[in-house]
């Protein structure tokens, strides 16, 4: 089963890019070169990444980011390709 990923998620559920199906797999995400196991959303076509702020949080209880500037690739883990 080959499944593509969008040009943007998020883990956010109310966000309009969550997809509580595509989530169920371990998704991996390389920025800048460098496998980030903290990304909150991404964005391929636009070359960002939402990373939490340490554990700050915000009035509603999420997670403060940082909106990251970068290449940006994903991949669903244990489908690489060899």
């Amino acid at each position: 089963m080959t499944q593509t990923l969008p040009d943007r998620l998020s883990v956010d559920p109310d966000s309009p890019f969550y997809d509580a199906e595509l989530l169920q797999h371990e998704i991996g995400v390389r920025f800048n070169g460098v496998e980030k196991t903290n990304v909150e959303e991404y964005c391929i076509s636009e070359g960002w990444v939402k990373v939490a702020a340490g554990k700050a949080l915000d009035r509603k209880g999420r997670p403060l980011t940082l909106k990251l500037k970068g290449p940006v690739e994903v991949w669903i883990k244990g489908q690489e390709e060899s």
